[in-house]
């Protein structure tokens, strides 16, 4: 049994009980990203074939590093100066505790892209949708700011934009009055990168962070997956999450 070493819930609760997120807007003539069949600069069509994914070594996310926060916030540009209350977060640090060891944990959390999103399901405009690749996003020209999804997903992984945004990143659109969540760095995936996340864990030296296709069985994500133990948050829900923790 895990307690709570942050304000997040214990790890019997953080597994099984839903909550509730926040978003973003966008500027008049950005597009966000392409519909499932929308072809990425190498002019590659983006394929059911894969399906991205990511296992996090909880045993190597060191607690106090955020790097991976940091990167995600240069990334994207999310520096707005607003309250703590209402600041967009696309990934965030999370302590858990086992209360039987007394074992300490520290992982990231964010949009788990999962096979099933519950925050398309509800989505009365179909805002949010996923790419055949396994990515879930949001395309911020149609979405109308409900909220509906927030209080679908169970991570609490998703934004509300309360303010109006300057100085936007032209291959990350925010705005005023959408919402928002990780986009897995889908500009990058697109061009053959990983994404920032990832790139910054790497660098960092921790190397808690493995990224690929989950669908190809030569990839090292499907190697690793295929003799570790890992969990999915919330497998009570059925919802196929792209990404794994190993070490819980």
């Amino acid at each position: 049994m895990n307690e709570e070493i942050s304000p997040t819930p214990n790890r019997r609760d953080f597994l099984k009980t839903t909550a509730i997120v926040a978003g973003i807007t966008v500027a008049p003539g950005v597009l966000l990203y392409g519909v499932s069949q929308a072809k990425s600069p190498d002019d590659q069509t983006i394929t059911a074939k894969k399906r991205w994914g990511m296992l996090i070594d909880t045993n190597k996310c060191v607690q106090g590093c955020n790097e991976c926060v940091n990167a995600c916030i240069t990334e994207h540009g999310i520096s707005e100066n607003v309250r703590p209350d209402i600041t967009s977060q696309w990934i965030r640090k999370v302590g858990l505790r086992d209360k039987q060891t007394g074992k300490e944990y520290s992982l990231p959390l964010f949009c788990q892209h999962c096979e099933h999103p519950p925050c398309v399901d509800v989505c009365p405009t179909g805002a949010s949708f996923k790419r055949v690749d396994g990515i879930v996003l949001v395309d911020k020209h149609i979405c109308i700011g409900c909220r509906y999804c927030m209080m679908a997903c169970p991570y609490k992984a998703r934004s509300f934009v309360h303010e109006t945004l300057k100085n936007q990143k032209p291959h990350s659109p925010r705005g005023k009055g959408t919402v928002e969540a990780c986009t897995f760095c889908v500009h990058r995936i697109d061009k053959g990168q990983s994404p920032a996340c990832v790139a910054a864990c790497q660098k960092s030296g921790h190397k808690a962070m493995l990224f690929g296709d989950i669908k190809d069985p030569n990839s090292e994500i499907s190697k690793k997956l295929s003799h570790v133990s890992s969990t999915a948050l919330r497998p009570d829900m059925r919802l196929n999450p792209g990404i794994r923790y190993q070490g819980l």
